[in-house]
């Protein structure tokens, strides 16, 4: 297996965050109709304490399964996936949680991965990912990994100065361009306005054909 450094396009994620900030990490994986994203959430010393009260309702200083839930459902409410300006709806296929004693070291990560599949388009495609979960505190990174799927060509990353909007272009191969689409489109089209009109004319015939002799045997 590679190294994931070796797998990351643009600017590499693992580096040490400042204490008065909650790192939140996001690696996006894009293939043929799905993006899976894996979200690491590591909380500085500093503001580990207005975290764990947020997550644990009740103040026992244990993450119950609920309490976890809770907190992931409100994380998915904090951020946006789209993917050609149509939004998606991210399942959580999987989260983690450190002991609280470790998040308090400034140790623990939450690791959550969530996916989405992804409507039919075109051979160019761009995916739109925006998060603001607790912005005011948050340092945000947001990264792709190179595809496993060979039709799948990542051409573009865009992030604006804080990465909590970001914007990943592929191409996929195996898809029509939508240009070429829209040629087959008017070409059929104007194959059945011809053929309507072809249609039109022989029962225009028809009819005056048989008009015709109508006239003939009436004049007889």
């Amino acid at each position: 297996m590679k190294p994931l450094a070796l797998l990351l396009l643009g600017a590499a994620l693992a580096f040490p965050h400042r204490l008065d900030e909650y790192l939140q990490a996001v690696i996006f994986t894009v293939a043929q109709g799905r993006v899976e994203a894996e979200m690491t959430l590591t909380p500085g010393v500093a503001v580990f304490p207005v975290l764990v009260r947020e997550i644990d309702a009740d103040g026992d200083g244990v993450l119950t399964a609920e309490e976890q839930r809770g907190y992931v459902q409100q994380i998915l409410r904090d951020i946006s996936l789209r993917v050609d300006g149509t939004q998606l709806l991210p399942e959580v296929k999987a989260a983690t949680f450190p002991p609280v004693e470790e998040m308090k070291n400034g140790r623990g990560e939450i690791v959550i991965t969530f996916a989405a599949g992804l409507p039919r388009g075109g051979a160019r495609r761009k995916i739109t990912f925006e998060n603001h979960h607790h912005s005011r505190i948050a340092a945000y990174q947001v990264n792709a990994l190179v595809p496993r799927d060979p039709a799948v060509r990542i051409t573009a990353q865009k992030r604006n100065d804080n990465q909590s909007s970001y914007e990943l272009d592929y191409e996929q191969a195996g898809v029509m361009p939508s240009y070429e689409l829209d040629k087959i489109a008017a070409g059929f089209l104007l194959l059945s306005g011809i053929t309507a009109f072809r249609h039109y004319l022989g029962r225009r015939k028809l009819l005056r054909k048989t008009m015709g002799n109508a006239m003939l045997r009436h004049a007889e």
